[in-house]
């Protein structure tokens, strides 16, 4: 059935409210993260010589938002899976985005690179997960897991909360670069795609 101005239910008290919901579940899940782990994942990427990201799912869609990011920063960075994304190897950095930690591509691509002898850097919930085992830094966001339908963390749907959660802390690295960097805004815009 397609909602239209006629068969809608839903009022602005509803929207309102659910805003305020996902603001405040944010809020409280982002507070919650370590940020030494946030700021060593900064230090992890600017001293990488190629920086190359994998996730799957929406997860992996924040990743390719941070990888345009970190793109407009200068660096060198391959979302992994792209067909011109080129092998990683000594001296490289792979950071990785899995809620659950067991994601079994992402854990994949993450063996892959250790035995590269790449770096990985693993974003999660879970701090006893496959995921985080195999990371040189972890930065654990203290979401539900999305199969954690019951959590008393969320009320949103399967994983929402991390995926927030997730961008905020992928934007905070860039900006935390960036302030370091001392480069204008006209400086990074000048990388920005043109082929669009």
């Amino acid at each position: 059935m397609n909602v239209t101005a006629e068969t809608a239910t839903a009022t602005s008290a509803d929207v309102a409210g659910n805003v305020s919901l996902i603001l405040g579940e944010v809020a409280d899940t982002t507070s919650g993260i370590d940020y030494a782990q946030l700021a060593h994942l900064a230090d992890r990427i600017k001293g990488a010589g190629r920086v190359f990201l994998a996730g799957a799912g929406r997860s992996g869609l924040v990743l390719r938002m941070a990888a345009m990011r970190l793109m407009h920063l200068g660096l060198t960075v391959h979302v992994a899976g792209d067909t011109t994304t080129p092998a990683i190897s000594s001296g490289d950095l792979l950071v990785v985005a899995s809620g659950s930690g067991t994601t079994s591509g992402v854990v994949k691509a993450a063996q892959t690179a250790l035995e590269a002898g790449a770096q990985v850097a693993a974003i999660t919930t879970n701090a006893s997960s496959p995921l985080a085992g195999l990371a040189d830094a972890v930065v654990i966001i203290p979401a539900a897991q999305k199969t954690d339908h019951g959590s008393n963390i969320s009320r949103q749907y399967s994983g929402s909360l991390f995926e927030q959660a997730l961008f905020l802390a992928t934007e905070s690295v860039f900006q935390t670069l960036w302030d370091a960097a001392d480069e204008p805004a006209e400086q990074l815009w000048l990388r920005h795609a043109n082929l669009e």
